[in-house]
């Protein structure tokens, strides 16, 4: 299966309830006034991004809480690149749901609040 159906897959499936994911465009487009660079945050952003929202506990409970979520799609052979590893890397650390899916059972797996 290709990546890009891959990654539809995913969207139909975690875009869900308590989650929801977009797609992620990065590259550039020349214009009369100059080149313009357009995804986020540039090489190495991944294919969907949003986020999933969470219930905090103890002083913040009964509150919902966005957290940023970032799945980069490949097919079952794509192999991401170092600033792919190094963005999800980033947004986990940074305290965010961020992982490589092949398939919409493995996003569903980055998503899940347990990760956090």
């Amino acid at each position: 299966m290709k990546e890009a159906e891959i990654q539809n897959q995913i969207r139909i499936h975690c875009n869900t309830g308590d989650t929801r994911l977009w797609r992620n465009s990065i590259g550039q487009a020349r214009t009369k006034l100059g080149v313009v660079n357009y995804g986020i945050p540039g090489p190495g952003g991944s294919d969907l991004i949003g986020f999933k929202t969470i219930t905090i506990t103890a002083s913040h409970v009964g509150k919902k809480f966005a957290v940023f979520a970032a799945v980069e799609c490949k097919s079952p052979k794509g192999k991401p690149t170092q600033e792919q590893l190094n963005f999800i890397d980033y947004i986990k650390k940074s305290g965010g749901l961020a992982g490589i899916a092949r398939s919409p059972e493995q996003a569903k797996e980055i998503l899940n609040e347990d990760n956090l």
